[in-house]
Parts: C-alpha cells; sequence; structure tokens
C-alpha cells in the first residue's frame, strides 16, 4: 500500500522570460519597426529543470542570492505563472503569501478589500462577506474596516492581507518574504499562524533572505542559483552550503 502523493510536486520545471530590449521613441516607429520585424528580444532564463516535492506537513525553505529564480518559482507554484517547460502539480487550496496586499486597491475600505483580495486569491466572495469579522479581528484594524485603506500603515495592509490569506485552512502554503517584514509583534503573530496551519497538514514553501527564520522553521531546503538547483537536501546542510558560498 502506498501514501498518499505529496501536495506539492514540481518535476523539471523551466521557465523562460522574453524581453524586449528595443529602444523605441514613438508609437510610429514601434510599428514600423514591428513590421520590419525589427525588435530586439531577449530571453531569460529564471528556472531551468528545477524538481523537487513537498510533503504533507513539511516546511520547504528556499535560499539564493537575488536574481536565482526564488520569487519566480513561488509564483509558478501559486499558478500565478505557468512554466515553459516541465510541470507543476498542487493538490488542494493554495494560501499565496506572495507580495501582500498587491491587489488591494487603496480607494476601497478594509471591507471592501476583503472581498476583492479574497477573490483575487480564488475565494468565495460571499464567505468572506461572512468572514469580515474575524479577519479584521486577527489582523487589529476592527476600528477601521469601513476606512479607504490609502489610510492605513504599511504594517497594517501587511497585516489584514496576511489575515485574508490564510482564513482558510489550505493544503498548500506559498510564503515568499512574509515573515521577515512588520514589527515584531506582527512577525511573531504571522509565525503562529502559520504554525496552526502547518499543524493542521499543511505543506509549506518559504522564501526569505533570513537564514536564522529559514533554520528555526525548515526542515528541507533548496538552493538556487541563476535558476538552477545548487543543492538539495536537509535544511541544514544546504544552509551551511549557501553560508559558506557567501
Amino acid at each position: 500500500m502506498t501514501g498518499a502523493p505529496p501536495p506539492i510536486e514540481v518535476r523539471d520545471v523551466s521557465l523562460r522570460y522574453r524581453l524586449d530590449r528595443s529602444k523605441v521613441g514613438t508609437l510610429k516607429e514601434a510599428t514600423f519597426r514591428s513590421l520590419r520585424r525589427q525588435r530586439t528580444m531577449e530571453s531569460i532564463q529564471a528556472l531551468d529543470g528545477v524538481s523537487f516535492s513537498v510533503n504533507k506537513g513539511e516546511i520547504f525553505g528556499v535560499v539564493g542570492p537575488n536574481g536565482a529564480g526564488k520569487s519566480t518559482l513561488m509564483k509558478v507554484i501559486a499558478r500565478v505563472l505557468p512554466p515553459t517547460g516541465g510541470r507543476v502539480i498542487v493538490r488542494g487550496q493554495v494560501a499565496p503569501m506572495i507580495e501582500l496586499g498587491s491587489g488591494m486597491n487603496p480607494e476601497l475600505t478594509a471591507r471592501e478589500n476583503i472581498v476583492l483580495y479574497g477573490a483575487l486569491l480564488g475565494r468565495d466572495p460571499n464567505l468572506l462577506r461572512d468572514r469580515v469579522d474575524e479577519i479584521v479581528e486577527w489582523a487589529g484594524v476592527e476600528e477601521f474596516v469601513d476606512v479607504p485603506t490609502r489610510t492605513f500603515s504599511s504594517g497594517m495592509l501587511a497585516r489584514l492581507a496576511f489575515s485574508v490569506a490564510t482564513d482558510i485552512e489550505p493544503e498548500v502554503l506559498v510564503v515568499d518574504e512574509v515573515l521577515s517584514v512588520g514589527d515584531k509583534a506582527f512577525r511573531e503573530k504571522s509565525q503562529a499562524r502559520m504554525k496552526q496551519l502547518i499543524a493542521g497538514g499543511a505543506a509549506v514553501v518559504i522564501v526569505s533572505h533570513s537564514i536564522p527564520l529559514l533554520r528555526e522553521v525548515s526542515t528541507r531546503a533548496l538552493w538556487l542559483d541563476h535558476g538552477h538547483i545548487k543543492m538539495l537536501g536537509p535544511a541544514g546542510d544546504v544552509f551551511d552550503g549557501y553560508q559558506a558560498s557567501a
């Protein structure tokens, strides 16, 4: 009898960006160059043949220098970006904590943004409306629920977005630097919420430049370098290798 398949499987995944480096001054010039096919396209290989899996209840840390492909990998797992090669299998509901609050409209109230942001994450708007009180209570913004979020501090926005993103029991958590932002109280509260979700069996992929934080929470880890796997294995071994290379 075989066990259940892992919630996250990344199989030989590649992702290539195409950038237009043509210097175009006017719309007329852009049209002319397009017709004559004189556009200068540049390809950037953000990920190249990346494979790993994450089991239920496991915290998987990802490290690497800037430009290594960490955030791209997170967006692929969160289904924000489709890979150009390979396959990503995610079993269950995903709570993506990437660029928290980037989908919120500053002119809308917190109540309205809960529905908007949650809908962007794939949640049921009606359920979100029913959960507003609990969401703002966790975020500590109950007094500002009907105030435009342009008046919020960055910390208030982060707490609100985190509360919306984690107001479910997901099978998969995708966390990109979230636990490194905000004040100490928010970091402690968000880590406690994440541990609660992990205890419920969530598989977690977390990116951070804070190696001490990753050492504290991760069980296995991946070191990315220019889109390639540099090292994959037990968290302590990977972090030791990464820090020794710095």
